[in-house]
């Protein structure tokens, strides 16, 4: 039960993180699912560096990063420091929703 639960958290900071990485821009078909942002949660929930898929998932949820800042339950994780550290590492801007 506590791995589902901080797999969640987990996969829930890797979305806010690449909220705020990214500022709201058009994409091509981007479906907006946090969960895209799973392979992020290590460098969310720690101090490891984002990996290189991490880096690539980012930049493809950056037109949603603004839907998971404006969500209640995710802009805590997005607004962590680590989340924003990930953002600047993986080279997207955090948006100014």
């Amino acid at each position: 039960m506590r791995s589902i639960t901080c797999t969640a958290v987990c996969v829930a900071l890797a979305a806010i993180l690449i909220m705020i990485v990214t500022g709201p821009q058009t994409a091509n078909a981007v479906t907006c699912q946090v969960t895209q942002l799973a392979p992020c949660a290590a460098a969310i929930t720690s101090s490891a560096p984002p990996s290189k898929q991490c880096c690539m998932k980012m930049k493809e949820q950056r037109p949603c990063l603004c839907q998971y800042i404006k969500n209640p339950s995710l802009k805590a994780y997005v607004s962590s420091p680590n989340a924003k550290k990930v953002s600047k590492t993986c080279g997207v801007p955090v948006p100014k929703c």
